[in-house]
């Protein structure tokens, strides 16, 4: 064995990495297995949604007369056009702006009103201060549906009904994302508040240079799950919005559907119905890393 290399033997056998404890390896048959169950759960879920687009680019006598085609028409251009700019009280681009509005603001109060809640309670010291963030924590037991009639009477008292400002001050206050970013804070360590008030900062300081950068994924997953949230709202802006350019696509899609001998054009609906499901989709796809990350991890 002279002409050996002697660099052999320093060089350890490749062995595989152990597992950790918990943490099965799926091979073969299981992972075809569990890619194919997801394929199918995604095509069960995504077909009724493929038909209502399919829908929304054939005539009326192509929906009402069975069987209904499977693939797209050709009134994909006609119908959207009709649908945005037309509608059937008011023009959807009008509903689609207003619930975009909406959506937004609640998302953005919640948070900026949480933020600054859950820093106070975590990082100020004053009397009951345990208290108030119960008190906020049991408001959880208060949904909107319970107080909408006292809300309603504010909210008319101040003369905010058919505003922007009506539909979206009643709904930011959230003890929920409250309670959520006040966990986070208190994972955050003290020496950076320390050493923040070693170099001068003041507390609003801290909170915007530290604070509110490490929680950004928090931030991402929140808004998501706030906007959504906010654009699904129907009671409330049925309630406070007595004209119809004030209309939200959700109620929108509501006086669309025809009641008794009503007629109903339902390739406008259904286009309309499309277009409610294109705003939710881009905000959780563009935000889905973060979202994620806000879920599972917490940047410490």
């Amino acid at each position: 064995m002279a002409n050996a290399d002697p660099l052999a033997a320093a060089v350890p056998p490749k062995t595989r990495k152990p597992q950790p404890d918990g943490m099965v390896e799926k091979r073969g048959a299981g992972l075809w297995l569990t890619h194919v169950l997801m394929i199918l759960g995604i095509l069960v879920i995504f077909f009724p949604i493929w038909l209502a687009f399919v829908a929304s680019t054939v005539t009326q006598q192509d929906i009402i007369r069975p069987p209904m085609p499977i693939w797209p028409g050709d009134q994909f251009f006609t119908n959207y056009k009709n649908a945005l700019f037309s509608g059937v009280n008011v023009p959807v681009a009008t509903m689609l702006f207003n619930s975009l509005v909406m959506a937004v603001g609640i998302a953005v109060g919640k948070i900026v009103i949480s933020l600054l809640s859950a820093f106070a309670i975590v990082y100020f010291r004053f009397p009951a201060r345990t208290l108030f963030f119960w008190l906020i924590f049991l408001t959880l037991m208060l949904p909107v549906e319970v107080r909408i009639v006292p809300t309603y009477e504010v909210v008319a008292g101040f003369g905010m009904l058919n505003s922007y400002s009506g539909l979206i001050f009643p709904l930011i206050a959230s003890a929920t994302a409250t309670f959520l970013f006040r966990q986070f804070f208190m994972t955050i360590p003290d020496e950076l508040a320390e050493a923040a008030r070693v170099d001068g900062a003041r507390p609003m300081r801290f909170f915007i240079d530290i604070v509110v950068p490490m929680s950004r994924t928090n931030i991402a997953a929140l808004f998501v799950i706030l906007f959504i949230y906010g654009w699904n709202q129907y009671l409330w802006p049925l309630l406070i919005t007595t004209d119809p350019e004030m209309n939200t696509i959700v109620m929108g899609l509501k006086q669309m559907f025809p009641s008794g001998d009503d007629f109903a054009h339902w390739p406008t609906i259904l286009a309309t119905s499309i277009l409610a499901m294109i705003p939710p989709v881009i905000v959780v796809v563009s935000m889905q890393k973060l979202f994620i990350r806000g879920l599972v991890d917490s940047e410490k």
